[in-house]
């Protein structure tokens, strides 16, 4: 059940980086398409990883693929230049380790990334 609530505020930060980076557009992009590209780069990478993994597939296989997606899809669909393309890296790379470490500190779920270590609040003061 963590696997997809992982997903599901991932999508919703995602969803919301879309949204920002687009946001002094005369004309924005349609919902159904902010939606589809959301649901391709993060149900779609997130489901990817989490099953090339636990398959065997090699970690450059299922880490990249993702992030080829994330890196590509949305400037292309979008087409975002300039401010909306430096906004949109900087929140899409930083929004992953961001739910990392609420997750991490806040609920002690330390599989969103594991190779980054965070210990929660609980371990910290010895609860």
């Amino acid at each position: 059940m963590r696997f997809w609530i992982f997903v599901g505020v991932s999508l919703v930060a995602f969803i919301a980086i879309l949204r920002f980076v687009t946001r002094h557009r005369s004309t924005r992009p349609r919902h159904a398409t902010v939606l589809a590209v959301a649901a391709v780069v993060v149900i779609g990478g997130m489901v990817f990883a989490k099953y090339g993994h636990n398959a065997g597939l090699p970690w450059w296989i299922y880490y990249t693929m993702p992030a080829l997606a994330t890196l590509l899809l949305p400037p292309m669909v979008f087409k975002l230049r300039g401010g909306e393309l430096a906004w949109y890296l900087g929140l899409a790379f930083l929004s992953s380790p961001a739910i990392h470490v609420a997750f991490s500190f806040l609920l002690g779920w330390k599989e969103y990334m594991p190779f980054i270590a965070v210990p929660s609040w609980r371990d910290l003061v010895g609860a």
